[in-house]
């Protein structure tokens, strides 16, 4: 009944004194009439605890009599300013609030039932926001689909665990508070979708990069499942993760983190952490090195991720999941120093590797050093980490999708950025026409805008019905068909096996070092490698 009222509510003439209103379960809202579309920003979903009560777990927000205005974007949560010269940076830096807990929906009229999209965004856990114009939903929501995306609490405020925030938590635990957020969105949608007509049974969550760590916490987190249906991770990451108060892979417990940070910081107590200004701690927090992580705290986070999946503990849902061609060509701090010289390279891969230095210089060859090195770390971190999601959930019976963008235009390639880090997020959401300042322009031809068409389609059905599918494009087949994949390049083009060996050579390595327990095993690879354990056995 109440998704019907939506939808007549939706389906009223409009003007600038009669925009849409919604009447959800949390409160009436008001947004804005688009082109067959309806748009929500800024609408509380939780309240994150501040000031004297930072570092709690989200609040669920208290509902509001009246209609509320919802045709502006909420404030970002707090970061630091983007990296100089960044093509991921924003025009201008936006508005910051402790108090950052909205999210934005689009819905299209006459929506009953529609499934739910629900982005999350990306930024190394320490910067973005739901409000990115790359994120606008209006294009999917015109294709049958209730569009949502969050902000959630980022950096230091988001991910400090510390020994006294432990001991004041009725669970003993500190940290993951913006994986809490992102849950407690997750249960708001629950609760009010319906109103926005979609179907709070047939959730998608989607994000790329941190957007897809997300996504991989929270299908690694009990609190969260049969709160979504379905899972799409964009350039995934699937590193070491943090224990809350122990030394694991050669990472310090986050709890340890926590106190190593207060001492950089020179600010003793919880207290005094509390009463610091929020943009001066996050600040101050990315200066000294703090990294934004879940951690494996027994509570939110039970196991590594890794091992969540291997034992068929995550959340058993459909996933598409993949990667880019070009990754690190826009994330080349992420690279070690380049060897004087092949030989020093080759050198450099054999005292690392050992009995699979000849398997790493077969696929990581000394003749441009340049793109070894960018296609090792690309697939120690992504390509791995993507074929082990598909992998995982088809053990579990589920249909999962691979998919490998290879995509570039004359500007990217210009610029030494052939498809390069979320240079596919545009062909999914807006087919180029949003896209931050810096980014290389995508030219409006018929090439361009077939394939995000393409992607566009393959999406949409997939979050309507686990099977990406678009019109007059391929089949794209379930991965545990020969290990089928889609890849995007001019067009979308089928196959079978994408880059015979890279995984399993990965997973070789990744083995080895999660056997000894005293390495990460991310982009400490290539000639930045320790020496490999020996051989181990494995699942």
């Amino acid at each position: 009944m109440m998704a019907g009222l939506a939808a007549l509510i939706l389906a009223a003439p409009v003007s600038a004194h009669d925009a849409p209103v919604v009447q959800a379960p949390a409160g009436s809202v008001r947004g804005e009439a688009l082109d067959g579309v309806a748009a929500f920003r800024g609408i509380p979903y939780a309240e994150a605890p501040t000031g004297r009560m930072r570092w709690r777990a989200p609040v669920t927000a208290a509902g509001w009599d009246g209609v509320r205005d919802a045709s502006r974007f909420g404030p970002a949560c707090h970061q630091p300013p983007s990296r100089p010269g960044s093509i991921y940076a924003p025009a201008e830096t936006p508005a910051m609030s402790e108090d950052c807990l909205s999210l934005n929906v689009w819905t299209p009229e006459n929506a009953e039932n529609a499934p739910v999209f629900v982005w999350i965004h990306g930024g190394s856990l320490t910067g973005g926001s739901g409000s990115e114009v790359m994120y606008d939903g209006a294009r999917m929501a015109a294709e049958g689909v209730v569009v949502v995306t969050i902000n959630y609490r980022l950096g230091v405020l988001g991910y400090l665990a510390h020994p006294d925030l432990s001991a004041e938590s009725t669970d003993g635990v500190s940290g993951n508070y913006g994986l809490l957020d992102q849950i407690e969105a997750l249960r708001w949608i629950n609760r009010n979708i319906a109103a926005f007509g979609g179907d709070p049974g047939n959730v998608t969550i989607a994000g790329e990069s941190a957007g897809a760590l997300s996504v991989m916490y929270l299908m690694a987190a009990p609190q969260a499942h049969g709160l979504f249906h379905k899972a799409v991770a964009q350039s995934a990451y699937m590193i070491s993760t943090p224990a809350l108060r122990e030394t694991v892979h050669g990472t310090p417990s986050a709890e340890d983190a926590g106190v190593a940070l207060s001492r950089q910081l020179e600010v003793r107590g919880l207290a005094r952490l509390r009463a610091m200004d929020p943009q001066a701690l996050t600040v101050g927090a990315a200066m000294s090195g703090f990294l934004p992580l879940g951690n494996v705290d027994g509570h939110v986070l039970p196991a590594q991720p890794v091992e969540a999946f291997e034992r068929g503990e995550a959340a058993s849902v459909p996933i598409l999941a993949g990667f880019n061609e070009g990754e690190i060509r826009s994330l080349r701090f992420l690279l070690p120093p380049q060897p004087a010289s092949a030989e020093a390279y080759e050198a450099a891969i054999r005292a690392a590797y050992g009995d699979l230095a000849d398997d790493m210089l077969a696929r990581y060859p000394s003749g441009n050093l340049d793109e070894a090195m960018l296609a090792t770390t690309r697939d120690a971190m992504y390509g791995w980490t993507a074929e082990r999601l598909v992998r995982s959930q088809t053990a579990q019976g589920q249909p999962s999708f691979l998919y490998y963008f290879d995509h570039s235009y004359p500007a990217a390639d210009e610029a030494g950025l052939h498809a390069f880090h979320a240079s596919e997020i545009p062909y999914v959401f807006s087919g180029g026409e949003r896209t931050p300042p810096y980014w290389p322009a995508i030219p409006e031809t018929d090439v361009e805008s077939g394939l995000s068409d393409a992607m566009l389609s393959y999406w949409v059905s997939f979050a309507r019905d686990a099977v990406p599918s678009a019109e007059g494009q391929p089949e794209w087949r379930p991965y545990g068909e020969d290990r089928a994949y889609m890849a995007f390049d001019q067009t979308p083009v089928p196959g079978a096996h994408l880059m015979p060996g890279m995984f399993e050579l990965v997973e070789e390595v990744v083995c080895r070092r999660r056997a000894q327990g005293d390495l990460p095993w991310h982009w400490n690879v290539g000639v930045a490698s320790p020496p490999l354990p020996a051989a181990a056995e494995c699942r």
